[in-house]
């Protein structure tokens, strides 16, 4: 059983100085600039706060909201912590408590999330045995001045409505 030698055959002369490739990218930046340059209509960029995106799709992930049950309209997530575990961005905080009314083990005392470090991934959403955590709020810019205002407690979750499930449906 021998070693078998592969030989290599290193880069011309004018592929290490990756001239082709330079003139290559200017090309094509200067063909999309002199294009639009001379037809500004077709521009996709949009002045945001003044313009409102209009492409956006029902199915986009918005802010997350928390789901009610539709039998006594209580929160329905049972505080099993598999949302806050799935989360990349540690962004979740829950503290779980004794549930009262006898329907589930526990439930949320605390439940926390910091949208300044939600990456918006929706591994939470994924994660949730019982759909308690969902983002299809519709709601795609969030505004604030202090830090205070981007952390979502369990009140503000709630009060968040969804979109109608004929919306969801039309989302490509």
């Amino acid at each position: 059983m021998g070693v078998k030698v592969v030989e290599r055959h290193g880069n011309t002369f004018k592929e290490k100085l990756y001239l082709p490739a330079i003139f290559s990218g200017m090309r094509s930046t200067l063909k999309h600039f002199t294009k639009n340059l001379s037809d500004a209509s077709n521009i996709p960029t949009i002045c945001y706060p003044e313009e409102k995106p209009t492409d956006i799709t029902p199915r986009y992930r918005g802010v997350h909201r928390l789901t009610h049950r539709k039998e006594d309209d209580s929160i329905a997530c049972v505080a099993c912590f598999m949302c806050a575990t799935a989360c990349p961005a540690n962004c979740i905080e829950i503290v779980a408590t004794p549930r009262e009314d006898g329907i589930d083990e526990k439930m949320p005392a605390i439940f926390n999330i910091d949208l300044l470090e939600c990456v918006f991934c929706g591994y939470c959403v994924e994660a949730c045995p019982c759909d308690a955590i969902r983002m299809d709020s519709g709601i795609y810019s969030v505004i604030g001045e202090l830090r205070e205002d981007f952390i979502y407690n369990k009140a503000k979750l709630l009060s968040i409505k969804g979109i109608s499930k004929e919306e969801y449906s039309l989302g490509k």
